[in-house]
């Protein structure tokens, strides 16, 4: 479990550096050709958009996993709680209860895209195919927790 918690990490690590380079190399590419040549294209920015939010929603479990250490410190501090093992359980619990009600949202979210067939604005791809990264990544933090717990 620990091989593939490395593995997942370094692909992760990966996935967010080509996308961090694809997102400058494009944004550069576009300032270029509208400054310099006084063209462009118009997907450029939707596709910028995309990129980003792919980057942001691919990991999000360490913050997730900070902020419930943060709040369950805070707690601590309030309540004098003895007990962090109990309480880390509680949070990692709740943070997980969360998860499964976003990855449930999203799930509908997305196959509602997928009954409507809606295409992005100035891309040729449909929207769910844009989007899919949403319960993949909740599925992912959901794992993440679970390997916490």
């Amino acid at each position: 479990m620990m091989k593939l918690s490395k593995i997942l990490n370094h692909v992760e690590q990966w996935l967010i550096t080509l996308l961090l380079v694809t997102m400058t190399l494009l944004t550069f590419s576009q300032v270029v050709a509208r400054y310099v040549f006084n063209s462009g294209t118009i997907w450029a920015l939707e596709v910028t958009t995309y990129l980003f939010s792919l980057a942001n929603l691919t990991r999000p479990h360490p913050m997730l996993l900070n902020v419930a250490r943060i709040l369950l410190l805070t707690a601590r501090s309030i309540f004098f709680l003895r007990k962090i093992e109990k309480n880390n359980t509680f949070s990692i619990s709740a943070c997980m209860v969360f998860v499964i009600i976003m990855f449930i949202g999203s799930y509908e979210y997305i196959s509602l895209l997928k009954a409507i067939e809606i295409k992005m604005g100035d891309l040729p791809i449909l929207g769910w195919q844009a989007k899919i990264i949403l319960p993949l990544s909740f599925a992912l933090m959901f794992y993440r927790l679970l390997w916490k717990l």
